[in-house]
């Protein structure tokens, strides 16, 4: 028990630097309603023919990027407190030291909470509907946090490996932006060239993407919720055994 009380102060303190720091609030806040506006209003007409009509197929997709792209500040929030000696100070008191990770990444799940919810209700907004119904809004968004959880124990292992938070920035950068775009999150993998159709099929960010569909659109949904949640369990075990492991090692 102690160890989750331990966990809930790291999280209280990870989220008391967000809410103090108006820069971070701001970012989180406003960088996926930027991708939303962006790609609906500069794509949207190319791709579907209309806005409204792309902003559907779209949002369940930009909710899987959003993932991608906001947990690297879980990599970079670890490796900024190495790189202050906080660790060094964690290290001296008496708690669990997977206490201090767990906490990263507990924190940064509420912020990924937040994300999900700003954005689809800007998308609301513009004209989205959950045609899923409520059970499929709720599963979706169980879902999406739930990958939250799988993305942040990743990143969290790229945080406490690396040594700046340059090649942090990099290495999430080269990880997180291939996979997303080689996706089916923006267009349909139909339209891309065979072989490339290939990869896309099998990349989890697919395989996410078109979950949330199923939840959000209505649609089969048995067989990708499944396979997502096993590609979610299997990144949540080995990355959060190997991050813990890797920070023990390294405190």
């Amino acid at each position: 028990m102690m160890v989750f009380a331990q966990t809930g102060v790291m999280a209280r303190r990870n989220l008391l630097h967000v809410l103090s720091d108006p820069e971070q609030l701001i970012g989180i806040t406003i960088q996926p309603l930027m991708f939303l506006l962006l790609f609906v209003y500069v794509f949207g007409g190319a791709i579907s023919g209309s806005t409204t009509g792309y902003l559907e197929y779209v949002l369940p997709g930009l909710l899987v990027q959003g993932i991608g792209f906001g947990t690297t500040q879980t990599a970079i929030g670890l490796n900024a407190d190495f790189q202050r000696g906080l660790i060094d100070r964690f290290r001296s008191l008496p708690m669990a030291r997977s206490a201090v990770v767990a906490g990263r990444v507990t924190a940064d799940i509420g912020r990924t909470a937040w994300m999900c919810l700003i954005t689809v209700a800007v998308a609301a907004a513009l004209g989205f509907r959950f045609h899923g119904g409520v059970a499929g809004a709720i599963g979706a968004l169980a879902l999406v946090l739930a990958l939250g959880v799988a993305m942040c124990w990743l990143m969290a292992f790229l945080g406490v490996s690396l040594r700046s938070a340059e090649a942090v920035q990099t290495a999430g950068f080269m990880l997180i932006l291939p996979l997303t775009f080689a996706s089916s999150v923006l267009v349909p993998a139909a339209s891309m060239p065979g072989w490339l159709q290939a990869f896309v099929k099998v990349n989890p960010i697919s395989i996410f993407a078109t979950a949330m569909r199923g939840l959000l659109l209505g649609g089969p949904v048995a067989t990708p919720v499944l396979q997502s949640a096993a590609w979610i369990v299997v990144l949540s075990v080995v990355f959060g055994t190997l991050t813990v492991s890797r920070y023990r090692r390294r405190a």
